[in-house]
């Protein structure tokens, strides 16, 4: 139990928890999709921030995994829910929050040995480069987040995504659910242990404050470059204001001004989903 509520924002996403390792087991089409594993390993980390304040954000594929009706077990609990929406994956992000979490983080794209490792678009975002920083989607989140002054507090995700994100920003929690050892391998915990440590992680992280955290920010001006999986989604993104092209397959953008660069991550993405009806 919380001794001080806290308000915090949880940024939902599912290639990183435990059971999952191919695309079949977190898509609602599929008759493999691992909606219950996902639940008990959300149940138990909700349980550990019972009495607090918190902001869930389904930001897996269309945002629609986690029921409505799970905020009748957990009454502190509002959820976001659905598609296209301003900022994603930190929708609703402001200054009231203590902190962040990343639950269900994955690592960015091209990690060795990493589960089913992408970086915001597994079809068509070959690598992202901020300040010359490969990029996971937990450091683009967290300097969005660090916009308004808000720390990331925690991540739970793969082994792969704790080493690149950690060396970041150390202060964080930071709770392993698999070994990945493969693009669609992992090593998995025993259920119990890991929801166990599910939620003792969330009743230690209860006990913290923001100012126990790190604030991450990149410095000015920022420079995005990225490489897409092939020419025609670089073809696309090009007409976009501001956008540079450096090479067949990659783009490039500076601004002083992060929220632009996340904006403009966020219209490559959406763009480059007409290439599938392209060709």
């Amino acid at each position: 139990m919380a001794t001080t509520r806290k308000k915090i924002f949880i940024s939902f996403d599912y290639e990183g928890l435990a059971g999952i390792t191919n695309w079949n087991d977190v898509d609602k089409k599929s008759s493999d999709y691992k909606k219950e594993e996902m639940l008990r390993q959300l149940r138990a980390f909700l349980r550990g921030l019972d009495g607090n304040e918190i902001t869930l954000v389904d930001s897996h594929a269309s945002g629609d995994n986690i029921p409505w009706e799970l905020t009748e077990e957990f009454p502190n609990v509002t959820l976001v829910s659905g598609g296209i929406r301003q900022y994603y994956m930190m929708y609703g992000i402001d200054e009231s929050y203590d902190f962040t979490v990343f639950f269900g983080y994955h690592a960015g794209i091209g990690t060795l040995h990493a589960n089913m490792d992408h970086t915001y678009s597994s079809s068509s975002i070959h690598n992202i480069w901020i300040n010359g920083m490969e990029m996971n989607e937990a450091l683009i989140n967290a300097a969005f987040a660090g916009l308004f002054g808000v720390p990331l507090g925690c991540l739970v995700g793969d082994d792969k995504v704790v080493i690149q994100t950690s060396k970041v920003l150390p202060k964080a929690l930071y709770l392993e659910t698999k070994k990945s050892i493969g693009r669609h391998s992992a090593i998995m915990k025993p259920v119990a242990s890991l929801l166990n440590e599910l939620e003792e992680c969330a009743q230690l992280l209860s006990t913290k404050s923001r100012e126990d955290f790190e604030i991450f920010r990149f410095s000015s001006p920022i420079e995005m470059i990225v490489e897409f999986s092939d020419t025609l989604r670089a073809d696309l993104v090009s007409s976009m204001p501001l956008v540079e092209r450096l090479d067949g397959r990659k783009v490039r953008i500076v601004h002083d001004n992060y929220k632009l660069i996340f904006e403009a991550l966020l219209a490559m993405t959406y763009i480059c989903a007409a290439a599938k009806i392209l060709v």
